[in-house]
């Protein structure tokens, strides 16, 4: 007999098609049969091992997070609650151009300073690889969902040009282009971008277009956070979709937002200008986030100059007085490139997290708050947090737009993304309830999509974008990666004064045909994978 089946489910397939009833049957973690409501009229229903009632479920695809900062957080928390609870299946790795592979030791010590603030220090997590493959093969030891990763464009620049500020020179451009070919023939499923963030931000469109050839070449696609989403955000988005038509490869645009005052209600720009691309034949797809502010570190917010060179660099330009007052002209005045642009306003910048607990009690204020209660100006609290922090702190940025938000994720290109960063005492809610959120307060409550449209976005479409064959539809033969919701109390169960509060609604979640989540409650099973590229 096989494993299990699930009887009376409502399926809502992942494909955008009507739902319908079904007796869903799961062997050896693929789906074996789909015994429709109608077709089993009259005739002996499946039987298994188990049986699980499904009656007023939808029975969907496990959800795709198709920008997720779980690089570690999978390795040293195998309950991996945050994103198991949420029905997701899948996560995609290796974003915004910095990540742990592929690195030398030198490298590595500097990319775990750079993004402590996305994922720790690590002290806690055996570094036991430094390739593309090796990382792949250390999350096959058994994690708690599926991971897939995109080669880092800003650690290959580290590992192969450092944090300077130049141009590659030929040969480091060829050894470039060898990495990311590497990490492609290791499983990497493409290649990721942060230009605004160093040492990523310091290559040129001649040489991302020439890394994206490359990508293109293996079938992977080019996902880049790229210059500016405030000032020039629309000139930002056209110069990635100019470069990668120019390279020949899919481009998949990472938190794609339209943010701060000057894009106010400007969506449509944004996606009249990827509408006209889609028409003319360009294969381009996006991921957002259902809320409205950002989360990133605080040093990212300091302009590019201020960057070079590394961890090091910067708390030694943020000591010297000079120099930091530079930084504070521009990033007060001017509009630095790490801010998008647009000078910074301190009443938006939240502080979610410090890595040294004797600075907890910035976190929950923003940094404008913290300032006033202590009597100094913003800039002088930031710099002390920078300091002291080691670049450590983590930040919301309140610089959203609901109106853009709505806009965006109707989109026929759009999937989700949590862009979840774990740490911290006070995370981003949408570590903890992205997908949730999309089906209760989009879904339910807003009608801004259909349940249908939805679920399609989160799963059939993403699966297609990573070239996954038998994964994100509901089909005989797909891997059982599978969530059971109700769609009458689904919904986040984060916010942003309680943000690490797990989903309601959501049951039954398997990954492989196991159940990770059931009754509500974390199993102890570990049945996630590295997911690679499909050979073209």
């Amino acid at each position: 007999m096989e494993d299990l089946v699930i009887r009376d489910a409502d399926v809502v397939d992942g494909s955008g098609a009507d739902s319908y009833r079904a007796d869903v049957v799961v062997d050896d973690g693929r789906i074996v049969a789909i015994v429709k409501e109608a077709a089993a009229a009259g005739c002996q229903r499946p039987g298994a091992r188990r049986e699980l009632d499904a009656e007023g479920l939808v029975l969907s695809p496990g959800f795709i997070d198709m920008h997720a900062h779980s690089d570690l957080a999978l390795l040293r928390d195998p309950d991996h609650g945050a994103k198991a609870a949420q029905g997701v299946t899948l996560e995609v790795l290796g974003q915004d151009g910095l990540s742990y592979a592929p690195v030398d030791d030198r490298t590595l010590e500097e990319v775990r300073r750079a993004i402590a603030g996305w994922n720790g220090y690590g002290e806690d997590v055996d570094f036991d690889w430094r390739s593309v493959g090796e990382y792949l093969d250390r999350l096959d030891r058994g994690i708690a969902v599926n991971a897939a990763y995109l080669v880092p464009q800003g650690t290959v620049r580290a590992l192969v040009v450092g944090w300077e500020d130049r141009p590659a020179t030929p040969g480091e451009l060829d050894r470039m282009r060898r990495l990311v070919a590497e990490g492609l023939e290791q499983g990497a499923v493409g290649l990721s971008s942060g230009l605004t963030y160093t040492p990523g931000m310091y290559a040129g469109d001649a040489e991302l277009t020439e890394l994206c050839r490359v990508v293109a070449r293996y079938g992977g696609y080019y996902c880049p956070h790229h210059r500016s989403y405030g000032a020039g955000a629309l000139e930002a988005y056209a110069e990635m979709v100019a470069l990668t038509r120019e390279a020949g490869c899919p481009l998949h645009l990472a938190h794609a937002t339209m943010n701060f005052g000057v894009n106010r209600g400007r969506a449509p720009e944004l996606l009249a200008l990827l509408d006209q691309a889609l028409d003319a034949g360009a294969d381009i797809s996006l991921d957002s986030y259902p809320y409205t502010p950002g989360c990133t570190t605080l040093a990212a917010l300091l302009p590019s100059w201020a960057s070079e060179g590394g961890p090091k660099e910067v708390l030694a330009r943020l000591t010297d007085p000079a120099t930091a007052e530079r930084i504070r002209h521009d990033l007060e005045e001017t509009g630095s490139d790490g801010c998008h642009g647009v000078p910074v306003e301190w009443e938006t910048i939240e502080v979610s997290g410090v890595a040294d607990p004797a600075l907890a009690d910035h976190v929950g204020r923003s940094v404008r708050e913290s300032a006033e209660l202590r009597g100094e100006s913003p800039w002088a609290t930031a710099r002390r947090l920078l300091v002291e922090d080691r670049l450590g702190t983590t930040i919301l940025q309140h610089v959203g737009h609901e109106e853009n938000v709505r806009a965006i994720m109707r989109h026929r290109a759009h999937t989700g993304g949590s862009d979840g960063i774990l740490r911290g005492a006070k995370p981003h809610p949408r570590a903890y309830s992205t997908f949730p959120r999309y089906l209760g307060h989009y879904v339910r409550e807003l009608g801004v999509l259909t349940l249908e449209e939805c679920v399609a976005h989160l799963t059939g479409r993403p699966a297609a974008r990573l070239r996954l064959p038998d994964r994100g539809l509901v089909r005989e033969g797909h891997r059982a990666d599978l969530v059971l919701f109700d769609p009458r109390t689904v919904g986040p169960g984060a916010t942003f004064a309680e943000p690490r509060t797990l989903p309601t609604g959501i049951p039954h979640v398997l990954v492989d045909g196991r159940f990770v989540i059931e009754d509500g409650r974390r199993t102890d099973v570990l049945a996630g994978r590295a997911v690679r590229r499909t050979p073209v």
